[in-house]
């Protein structure tokens, strides 16, 4: 009877035993497992949400190219303009004043620009024998005006055929202006108004007279004139 519970307890101790282990087992493989597939939940969450480089956005480089450019820019275009101009108006000025001076020693000789024949010692017939018929001839004041259309030139002169007056309407000559004629001859010696035309009048000589007439609604010149007086009285009367 007693080596029965003997036997009895044994196996029940052997039982256990095994049951035992068995948990153990199952213990140490749960662990494994948890341990196995935690690297993975990690790995998973850390490269589940990937971070954007400020380096690449849009923003992070326009502001600093926009504001360097713009300022440096904008000097420049307010700057030349007004040299421009004030180069130009000197260079005008010194034009208009070598213009005029040249006009003045013409006048001293009876002559004008681009025209050889001068009052005073000229005659009609060298000219119409040199130019041809003059293309208009009419009588005016004291004499008679042969105007040559193309040459932009008329001829005044007397029954002897003697050239007093020399006109030219070159376009060179039409923009000098009252203000320029007085920066460079001073005041004029006579000022007469005929119609709408203002005729100022300059003593280069004793024997010539230079003119500028200057229509009112223009301001600018129209014609000049080299003027021998004493030879628009000579109109060979008899």
């Amino acid at each position: 009877m007693s080596v029965q519970i003997k036997l009895i307890a044994c196996s029940i101790l052997l039982t256990g035993m095994i049951g035992l282990a068995g948990c153990s087992s199952n213990n140490e493989a749960g662990n494994s497992e948890s341990q196995a597939t935690a690297p993975t939940e990690t790995a998973v969450t850390a490269t589940s949400e990937p971070e954007v480089s400020p380096a690449s956005t849009p923003a992070a480089t326009a502001p600093e190219t926009a504001p360097e450019t713009a300022p440096e820019t904008a000097p420049a275009a307010t700057s030349s303009p007004t040299e421009t101009d004030k180069d130009s108006t000197s260079s005008n000025s010194q034009n208009s004043d070598k213009q005029l001076k040249e006009l003045f020693e013409l006048a001293k000789k009876g002559k004008v620009p681009g025209v050889k024949y001068a009052a005073h010692t000229g005659l009609i017939d060298e000219v119409e024998a040199d130019w041809g018929k003059p293309d208009q001839q009419e009588s005016a004041g004291k004499g008679i005006y042969a105007t040559y259309t193309d040459r932009h030139v008329v001829f005044g002169f007397n029954k002897g055929s003697l050239i007093f007056d020399v006109r030219s309407s070159d376009s060179a000559l039409q923009k000098l202006t009252l203000k320029q004629i007085e920066a460079t001859l001073g005041k004029p010696d006579d000022t007469k108004v005929n119609g709408e035309d203002k005729i100022y009048t300059y003593q280069a000589n004793d024997q010539y007279q230079l003119k500028f007439i200057i229509p009112s609604s223009t301001g600018t010149v129209d014609h000049i004139s080299v003027f021998s007086e004493q030879d628009s009285f000579n109109n060979m009367a008899g």
